[in-house]
Parts: C-alpha cells; sequence; structure tokens
C-alpha cells in the first residue's frame, strides 16, 4: 500500500473536506460500476478506498502521521531496532535475517544448517511467515484473494438507528453489516476477509461494500443534518403555539414564537444523523405557513381592512 497522501493527492497538511473531496473524485472515477472491464481501475478503487480508511478517521490519520500504524492500518513493528548479539564471527550488528531466512542450504555463521533458520523464524513471526513470504528456496505462495465489489442499499431511518443488516456477497456468503456511525451515501466501506478465497494458505480478499442512501419522501440530507418543511396554520403563525414537526425517531413538538413567517428555519438539536463521534447532526425545520382550506370571510375581511390601510 502507498502513502495515504500520495494515493489521494493530497498534502499531509490537507483539511479534512479536501480529504474527503479527493476521495470522492477517485472513488467517482474508478469505481467498479463504471470500469466493468479495466481491472487497474478497480485496483485504484481499493486503493483509494483504503487510503480513505486512514485518512478520513481523525485517530487514524494521527496515528499514521505519528508512524504508530502503517498504510494499511497494521501497527508496525519494533523493538528490533536494539537488537545485538554474536552469532558467528563475532558480528556486532545483529542478526542476520537473510541468512537465517535461507533454509537448508545456508545457515548462521556458518553453523546452523538443515532449516533452523526457517524455523526460527517461524517461531518468531507465526505462521504468517509461511504463508506469505519465503519459504525453501525463496519461493513464495498467494498472498491474498481478490476483492469483490457490493452495494447496500438503506434507508435514513436504517443510518438513523444504525441497524443490522443482512447482504448477500457476490462470493455467495452472507453477512450481517451493521450500518456505521457517519456513514454517507457514495461511501465504500473496507468487509476484511470478506473476498475470494486464496486457498488454504493464503489471505482471502476483501468485500468492498458501496452505501447506496435511498432518497427520502420527507427529509433531504446536509452531512450529518436533516432538512424538511413543516406546515404551520395561519392562526399559529400568527399567535404562536406548539406544532408537532415529524423526525426520523417519530414526531416532536416544538413552541413557535408569535408572528412567524414562512421560510422561517428552526433547528432541533440531536435530531439529525449520527456522528462517527457518536454525536448526531440536527434537524432543519422550515415553516410553511399554510391559509384555512375553506373560505373564512372574516380572515378575507381582515385582509381587505389590511390592505385598504397600506393604501
Amino acid at each position: 500500500m502507498r502513502n495515504p497522501y500520495d494515493v489521494l493527492g493530497v498534502p499531509k497538511g490537507a483539511s479534512e473536506a479536501d480529504i474527503k473531496k479527493a476521495y470522492r473524485k477517485l472513488a467517482k472515477d474508478f469505481h467498479p460500476d463504471r470500469n466493468k472491464n479495466d481491472v487497474k481501475a478497480k485496483d485504484r478503487f481499493a486503493e483509494a478506498n483504503s487510503a480513505y480508511e486512514i485518512l478520513g478517521d481523525s485517530e487514524k490519520r494521527k496515528q499514521f502521521d505519528r508512524g504508530e500504524i502503517d498504510a494499511d492500518g497494521r501497527p508496525r513493528a519494533s523493538g528490533f531496532e536494539g537488537f545485538s548479539g554474536g552469532f558467528g564471527g563475532g558480528r556486532s550488528s545483529g542478526f542476520d535475517f537473510e541468512n537465517m531466512a535461507r533454509g537448508r542450504q545456508g545457515g548462521m555463521g556458518g553453523g546452523m544448517g538443515g532449516g533452523m533458520g526457517e524455523d526460527i523464524f517461524s517461531h518468531i513471526f507465526g505462521e504468517a511467515f509461511r504463508a506469505g513470504g519465503a519459504g525453501p528456496g525463496g519461493a513464495r505462495q498467494a498472498a491474498k484473494g481478490d476483492d469483490v465489489a457490493a452495494e447496500l442499499s438503506v434507508s435514513l431511518e436504517q443510518v438513523a438507528s444504525e441497524e443490522k443488516l443482512r447482504l448477500a456477497l457476490p462470493t455467495g456468503r452472507e453477512v450481517d453489516v451493521v450500518i456505521p456511525r457517519g456513514v454517507e451515501d457514495g461511501q465504500t466501506i473496507r468487509l476484511r476477509g470478506l473476498g475470494q478465497s486464496a486457498g488454504p494458505r493464503g489471505e482471502p480478499g476483501d468485500a468492498l461494500l458501496t452505501i447506496r442512501v435511498r432518497p427520502h419522501p420527507r427529509f433531504t440530507v446536509d452531512g450529518a443534518d436533516l432538512k424538511t418543511s413543516v406546515e404551520v396554520p395561519l392562526e399559529d403563525a400568527v399567535l404562536g403555539g406548539t406544532i408537532r414537526v415529524p423526525t426520523l425517531t417519530g414526531a416532536v413538538e416544538m413552541k413557535m414564537p408569535p408572528m412567524t413567517s414562512s421560510g422561517r428555519t428552526f433547528r432541533l438539536r440531536g435530531k439529525g444523523l449520527p456522528k462517527k463521534d457518536g454525536t448526531r447532526g440536527d434537524l432543519l425545520a422550515t415553516t410553511a405557513i399554510t391559509l384555512p382550506e375553506s373560505e373564512d370571510p372574516a380572515l378575507i375581511e381582515f385582509a381587505r381592512s389590511r390592505r385598504a390601510k397600506a393604501a
């Protein structure tokens, strides 16, 4: 994995908005649905998604900038820099790991053969050494299976409730997916290990899941905020009163001051969508004043009187 800043084409000091903008452009240009026969586009899409997983998360970005994790989000290995010893010929520079891994034909300091180097290396790093890299003779084995692309269509109500949904992957496998906080329409999340198999000794690929948020008949989305229009009877607009405002989790009551004009927007805090930090956006309710459905003689006479005074 390349440096995520280089992948997204942004400087290290880029703002969150610039990072999101760069990611969205790459995801749109290289999405598998638009490049079905382009293998390179698929790789670029996966690379951009991996980069955004690091830089789009403030904590992971700080960890990467401090050198605590690598470009794949894995903790960086440490603890060997000062490890020294006297294996063979009085060397003072520490272990010769390359010589250790040569296996049966070589040795360490000329005195350890018969594959001892590989056994020690496997003991230190675990079975991942055997499966992912060198073996006798330096032969490499398949490291990782192919990634697969999938889409999940969700409603705003499901996003708001962080609902768990059942998803069928292209591999034929069914999994339960919890909608993550802060997810946006068109965002792709990586489900590690749910792609194509690489065989018994390889690492499976990942599933790249693109979230599609369905349009809502009442609400529009602005980041984590929601916008809606609420009808207000004329008498409540003039005299003030309590009106009911719809939200994704049920209607709530809101007090409206007297002489409220049509088009005025009220903010209902915490009634929007979940954010990554666990807080919620707001609901912005804009008033739309309504007149009585049937003719009202008193109202008509009042309007005529007002017009005459203004003339």
